[in-house]
């Protein structure tokens, strides 16, 4: 493949494969711990880029929320059906997808904007901001770099990873409207031969009200 990867195409090769090497990440579980701590009892929860299902579905799910992932891979949303039927997934990328305003408690955004630009990052926060009732928490995991279409290889195929540095995520965060409530930070590295060492950034927000 000349071009380089496309989400769904990336996702759809990987698979499985993703829970298995990346799935358990750290920050991951931090986050879900606070959600899962701080949650009223059969929150609405909404899952963007939410891959397998597992953990985050799976566990928000398990706890009695009402939790619905969006996902670009249709072999994504697949295994998630398959291993978490207790949740609701949807085929559709999120720059697409539209909810009513103040329709969630939480939403979930583990990883799903390496492959926006940073514009459309920008504007999902904003929905993100419109969908959440007030009070309602984001909880965002992301590799924070100061970079725009980098090639970067993963899983043996190319891609072009676009992110923010941390501040500069921060103040995106800030700036559509949400209350940053903590930020968490630490190196992660993948059970993957060759897969260096990655930073990985929690940001948990609220919406005012």
């Amino acid at each position: 493949m000349d071009r380089p990867a496309t989400a769904a195409e990336l996702f759809d090769a990987i698979g499985s494969a993703y829970e298995d090497v990346f799935g358990r990440a750290p920050v991951v579980d931090r986050a879900l711990r606070h959600l899962l701590e701080t949650l009223p009892p059969s929150s609405r929860v909404l899952d963007i880029g939410s891959g397998t299902g597992r953990p985050v579905a799976e566990e928000l799910a398990a706890a009695g929320h009402r939790v619905t992932g969006l996902d670009v891979s249709p072999v994504m949303i697949g295994l998630a059906r398959e291993q978490v039927p207790a949740a609701t997934f949807v085929h559709v990328d999120v720059r697409e997808w539209t909810s009513p305003p103040e329709s969630w408690e939480a939403v979930c955004a583990f990883f799903p904007f390496l492959q926006m630009p940073r514009e459309d990052t920008e504007a999902v926060l904003a929905d993100i901001a419109r969908w959440l009732a007030p009070g309602g928490l984001l909880a965002l995991v992301t590799v924070p770099r100061d970079v725009e279409d980098l090639p970067v290889e993963f899983f043996g195929r190319t891609f072009h990873e676009t992110s923010f540095a941390p501040d500069d995520l921060v103040g995106r965060v800030r700036a559509a409207g949400l209350e940053v409530t903590g930020t968490h930070s630490e190196i992660f590295t993948a059970d993957e031969p060759g897969t260096p060492p990655e930073e990985h950034l929690l940001i948990t927000a609220r919406r005012p009200g």
